[in-house]
Parts: structure tokens; sequence; C-alpha cells
């Protein structure tokens, strides 16, 4: 990379995706882009969320017409590895906001294409949990596919990186899906063991912090950034809710071999891979006064505020 090129402020700014993430890291970035920096910001979407008559991708693509964001279209399933090249070309910055639904192939296509077009900065889409500690053949071999991803970008100099962990979306830990709060029957299963520790972070907050390390000075460079909402044990998640919630939580445990035997049972259930994961407790919590938004004073919404705001009545 060209000393020009890595020492450039990101000013053309291209987001993918604009979903559970993309949205809160698309209006934080605007704000924090605008006037001063002269920034623009784009998202690329796929044809079928641009022409979507799902009400709530409607209200999406209005927000960001109104935001003043550029709308790209793209697929990054659909299109080979060139044709994202050229488009991620155009752009100083891109930020990988898809998740995992575009598959566990594509984290991997979508950075040989950022390193095709040779962007300055590149920002994967690694918010979640530390993959270099919880290591190779994990419960969850999709987690080896973000490492390769952390491979291809260590073992380059031409574009920068930014990886920032995030551990868990705090709702997450709500949804009836993951099991590990079961709101109806006052539980909270525990993964691991009750003092197991957890990194939640909400998806505003993340959306937030992202646009304040994007427009950091110093410029932020090849390197993985932590930040937390609230890092906490399974006790303390229902110690938590019975405070907030004034009544008792029971609190159960998932033992990690119980876990390991239930995924073994049925071993292409995604949901029972992260729940072995976390029951391991590796990789997926780290102490929150270490992190970014810590170090610079930046209040995040805690377990505790997230229970007030969305669960009492």
């Amino acid at each position: 990379m060209s000393a020009t090129a890595s020492s450039a402020p990101s000013r053309n700014i291209l987001v993918i995706g604009a979903g559970e993430l993309g949205m809160p890291v698309l209006r934080n970035v605007v704000r924090r882009a605008s006037p001063a920096l002269e920034a623009s910001v784009d998202v690329l979407l796929r044809s079928n969320t641009i022409d979507s008559t799902t009400p709530a991708k409607q209200r999406n693509v209005a927000e960001i017409r109104a935001l003043g964001v550029g709308i790209v279209q793209g697929d990054l399933v659909g299109q080979s590895i060139d044709e994202l090249a050229a488009i991620f070309a155009e752009y100083d910055t891109v930020i990988g906001c898809t998740g995992i639904t575009a598959g566990v192939e594509t984290p991997m296509k979508v950075a040989q294409a950022a390193l095709q077009a040779k962007i300055p900065r590149y920002f994967p889409w690694q918010f979640g949990v530390d993959f270099d500690v919880i290591g190779r053949g994990s419960p969850q071999d999709i987690f080896d596919s973000q490492l390769d991803v952390r491979d291809l970008l260590r073992a380059q100099h031409d574009t920068e990186w930014v990886i920032i962990s995030t551990g868990m979306f705090m709702n997450y830990l709500f949804e009836p899906g993951s099991g590990m709060v079961d709101l109806t029957n006052h539980t909270v299963n525990a993964l691991g063991s009750p003092d197991t520790a957890v990194t939640v972070t909400t998806p505003e907050d993340i959306g937030a912090l992202t646009a304040e390390i994007l427009f950091e000075e110093p410029r932020i460079r090849n390197e993985i950034v932590y930040v937390a909402g609230d890092t906490i044990t399974y006790r303390q998640v229902a110690e938590t809710l019975e405070a907030v919630l004034g009544r008792p939580f029971e609190l159960a445990v998932w033992t990690e071999s119980s876990l390991m035997n239930e995924l073994a049972n049925d071993p292409d259930n995604m949901t029972r891979k992260y729940r072995a994961v976390f029951a391991q407790g590796r990789g997926v919590a780290w102490d929150k006064s270490d992190t970014f938004n810590e170090r610079r004073s930046i209040p995040t919404t805690t377990l505790r505020e997230w229970a007030q705001q969305n669960l009492v009545a």
C-alpha cells in the first residue's frame, strides 16, 4: 500500500448489507461522516431487498434514502469475485455487515474481492467472538472459515484491515431459539456452568462504536478492536433479571458434555454448535475495562439497562 493510501482518511465508504447490524452502522457512519469529514456513504443491497414489498425492508430502504446513502445493487452469493472487486474498487473503505446468512464460503469470497480491488481499508464481517482464542476445530465449524479470512488478511500488506470483536448480540440472549433465557418459565439456562461468562453488546452500540473506530485518530489499522456492552456470567444474568423484573429466576446448567452429546446426535444444527462453543467459555468473553469503549469513555448499554428498556412493561 502506498503511503498516501495508508494515511488517507475513510471518505468513500461502502457498507455491505442493511440488516440488524447494517442499519445501525449506516446511521452512525452517516452521523459521524458529515459534514466536516466530507465523507460519502453507500450501501450494497440485493435487488430483491431494494424492490421488496416486505414492510420492514421497505422502511429500511426509505430510511437509507432519507439518510442520503447511495444504494448499489449487488449480490455476494450470485456475483463472482471479479464482479464484486469491480464494485469495491470504487471505494476506499468497505465494511461487511451481512452476518453468516450469506453462507459459510461468503466471508472468504468477499475478503478475496476486497484484496483484489486493492481497497485501502476493509472491515470484514467478524463482529462476534474472538476466533483466535477459540481456535480451529471448535464445535462451530463456521469459525474456521473466519480464521481463514484472518489468515488471508494478515498475510498481505496492500489493504489495511480492522476487526471488531463484539461478543454476542445482546438481544440473542433472549431469543427463544437460543435457549439461554426462557422468560415464560422464568429460567436462565447457563451454558457450561453458572460462572461461565459471555460478552454481549447491542447492535445499536456496535453501530455507534464502529463509526467511532472508523474515524478514530490516530487511524486504527491491522488490529482487532474489542468492544462490550457488558461482560456477565449466567449467574449474574439470572440475578439481573430477578432484580429488574421482580420475580425469581431458576438457574439451570447445560453442561459442556451434555451440549456436545446433543450436537453429536444433530451435527448440522447451527444452534447446537453455538451453544457448545459458548459452553466451553473460550474467546466468548473479555474484561469490559479493556475495551475500546471503556478506554474512550463511550457509554454502552448494560444487560440491566437493556432489560429495563425492553422487558419492563
